[in-house]
């Protein structure tokens, strides 16, 4: 009787496909389409070697009253052997108050007190194995049966059915991470508060006795309450879509960023409201996907983590292209405005400031906006939402990169000036030649704002390393290759040119490694004296 009316009252279907295994025989597959909980109730009765086609033939459905998670139950009305009966199944707290009486070894007796203390012990004991526990109950109704509400009153007590719907093996890992990012995950279920703090143990959510708040608690605070509850505890249970939806708006008007996350159509509400709205787009229905800013294909929760950390290293590597492209282009026109006002001639003629822009800075920036990024980029909390692309003193990084880079290039043009007069073209070829290896370099150090080239790895970025080598031998056949040393009216170098060259290159970040480590160990030092 259990399996029938856990199959009865149903709106999931099974579905039979045949499949080739392993190319060789056909076999049956299954799948559920509907909701998952349903799914479960009617494979559990096919296991049970019930038919579900059959049943249906046998119990010709009536009426339906569909589940409401206000309600918290679902009924259907079918008639059997030509007496109509009412089928029920919901939360067992909802079923449970109204039931009359119980159904035990094949007989109906009165459901006394005893009966309902051993039931709700029953309920605890299942929800605390962390199952979802669903109620079934039924009653014959009488032959008109067209009073809607007599069909969940007087019900006879059946059994309870226990579900386990165990959190992904990916979703502890993936609050854990979240949790490190500065991002917070709560629970919002409509299940037992026993069943949600077993659950939200699983996954690492909850800890204490107190928590897990439920939804009549919620009902009773007011928006301070919540407010401070909210900043505490992680795990709600028996939570309605209203309070979902005031979940939600007091969290915004605490000043957070708030994800949503729903399927069912009751969740659209609170999934419209939030920031961001995540559907599910397997099991969500098509009012909350429209409802929702994305839609998750796999329903993973660890997607939405994943998702993170791609948008931060995609808008890190925004940052690192903007840094290296604004970066050279200070460093040339600083260069060339250094030497006008230093009454030296041009460094740089303009079909080699064209050269740069188009052939040599193009391909590392391209190459910096796919960097792999920083593997730390999930251990720093979550941006200001109106912070601009030039905050964490990025401008002034541009600046002062800037102008190492032009002084650098304006300082051996004017000492290669001054050691060979007359040979302009051997001293802008020693300029040229150091804005374009001095950018070169720079490619690698704005791959991170935080750690040194060293400790980013500079060879961590294949693409970084491969235009940086394509744009220095295009560098090479400039300065050696005689047709394009023609064109752009450069000198070939010698190996004291070279060392020349490396030198004011290399200078600049010689001293901001030097700064930096100085500066981490005082740091460090100054922490430890606190801490001792």
């Amino acid at each position: 009787l259990a399996l029938e009316i856990g199959m009865i009252c149903n709106a999931a279907t099974l579905k039979e496909e045949s499949r080739r295994d392993k190319g060789r025989s056909r076999s049956a597959a299954w799948t559920v389409l509907g909701d998952p909980t349903d799914g479960s109730l009617l494979v559990l009765g096919v296991k049970g070697g019930i038919d579900p086609r059959e049943l249906r033939r046998r119990l010709a459905v009536v009426a339906e009253r569909p589940f409401d998670p206000m309600r918290r139950r679902m009924s259907v009305v079918a008639e059997n052997n030509g007496v109509l009966h009412s089928y029920v199944k919901g939360a067992p707290a909802a079923i449970l108050e109204r039931c009359t009486h119980i159904r035990i070894g094949g007989r109906t007796e009165p459901l006394t007190q005893a009966h309902r203390l051993r039931i709700e012990q029953q309920v605890s004991g299942y929800a605390r194995s962390a199952l979802r526990v669903i109620a079934l109950a039924y009653r014959p109704l009488p032959a008109d049966g067209n009073d809607s509400e007599a069909w969940e009153q007087r019900l006879v007590f059946v059994a309870l059915t226990g579900l386990f719907d165990p959190p992904r093996e990916e979703a502890a890992r993936a609050i854990a991470k979240a949790r490190r990012a500065g991002i917070r995950t709560i629970m919002l279920t409509g299940d037992h508060p026993e069943t949600a703090r077993a659950i939200g143990r699983l996954v690492g959510l909850a800890g204490g006795g107190d928590d897990v708040v439920t939804g009549a608690e919620i009902d009773g605070m007011d928006d301070s309450s919540l407010r401070e509850v909210l900043g505490r505890v992680s795990c709600f249970a028996r939570v309605s879509p209203v309070q979902k939806l005031r979940i939600v708006r007091t969290l915004k008007e605490a000043g957070e960023l708030v994800a949503m996350t729903g399927d069912g159509v009751n969740d659209a509400p609170a999934v419209k409201e939030a920031d961001i709205g995540i559907s599910m787009g397997r099991t969500g229905a098509d009012v909350t996907k429209e409802a929702s800013d994305m839609v998750l294909a796999d329903d993973n929760y660890a997607t939405i983590v994943a998702a993170v950390e791609e948008g931060r290293g995609i808008y890190e590597n925004i940052r690192k292209f903007i840094r290296y492209l604004l970066g050279c282009n200070a460093g040339e026109v600083l260069s060339m405005l250094a030497a006008l006002l230093a009454g030296l001639p041009l460094p740089l003629l303009p079909l080699q400031i064209l050269w740069m822009n188009l052939v040599t800075d193009g391909l590392p920036a391209i190459a910096l906006g796919v960097d792999p990024g920083d593997e730390h980029i999930m251990q720093r909390g979550p941006r200001p939402v109106g912070e601009g692309i030039f905050a964490r003193n990025l401008w002034k990084r541009i600046v002062v990169s800037g102008t190492v880079i032009g002084g650098s290039t304006v300082l051996v043009f004017a000492l290669a000036l001054r050691l060979r007069p007359g040979m302009e073209e051997w001293a802008r070829t020693l300029a040229f030649t150091t804005l374009v290896v001095s950018q070169l370099l720079y490619a690698f150090v704005c791959r991170s704002e935080e750690r040194t080239v060293w400790e980013a790895g500079p060879l961590a970025n294949r693409y970084l390393v491969g235009a940086v080598l394509v744009s220095f031998a295009m560098q090479l056949a400039v300065v050696y290759w005689s047709p394009l040393a023609a064109v752009f009216r450069t000198v070939p170098l010698d190996a004291a040119d070279w060392l020349l060259v490396a030198v004011a290159c290399v200078w600049g970040y010689a001293v901001e490694w030097v700064a930096r480590t100085v500066r981490t160990r005082l740091w460090r030092r100054l922490a430890w004296v606190r801490v001792a």
